[in-house]
């Protein structure tokens, strides 16, 4: 049997200026998620959650939380992005550009704008990208930039991370076909 590791995200060699990265995950957000999003974060503002009080509106019903379009946002980006990063240095010119309603998709792709050597960590790199956020109609919802730290290839906080545990039990009807390898 072979051990095939899946994908394990990108180091900061990997990235280079002015690649842009399709986020493969879209995301519908729903009420439920709205609703419960506002709770967590304690946000009352009833744009969110009251149908009367939206109605008022002109948009007519209520939105979704921004900070809710934003964490969907990374959250979708971190298997191209983040995947191999530690820590988040900072967001900016966070911009809410288009309301998002429950029932509306989200997709996010994310340019990179700069890339630098750590002066004082020789294990990672700094790298700045642009994310966008469009909902199904192709409508640009929101837009930021992170910049973030981010292992090197071969960095010793990602060596053997996986544990080691007992060998795999013979299957019968798995043995190798006659010349693979």
């Amino acid at each position: 049997m072979n051990v095939r590791t899946g994908w394990t995200g990108r180091f900061f060699e990997d990235f280079a200026v002015g690649d842009i990265y399709q986020h493969p995950l879209g995301r519908t957000v729903s009420e439920t998620d709205n609703a419960w999003f506002a709770l967590l974060t304690m946000n009352t503002n009833q744009m969110h959650f009251n149908d009367q009080y939206a109605e008022r509106s002109e948009f007519k019903k209520p939105i979704v939380v921004s900070t809710l379009t934003v964490a969907i946002a990374v959250g979708q980006s971190v298997t191209d992005l983040t995947q191999n990063a530690f820590a988040n240095l900072g967001w900016d010119d966070i911009k809410m550009t288009h309301p998002v309603f429950a029932g509306d998709t989200l997709w996010s792709e994310s340019l990179v704008l700069e890339k630098r050597e750590s002066a004082s960590r020789p294990h990672a790199g700094i790298v700045s990208v642009r994310t966008r956020t469009l909902n199904q109609d192709g409508v640009e919802v929101c837009s930021f930039i992170r910049t973030f730290y981010v292992y090197k290839q071969g960095a010793a906080q990602l060596e053997d991370i996986f544990p080691t545990g007992p060998q795999w039990p013979a299957v019968p009807g798995l043995e190798p076909e006659a010349g693979a390898s």
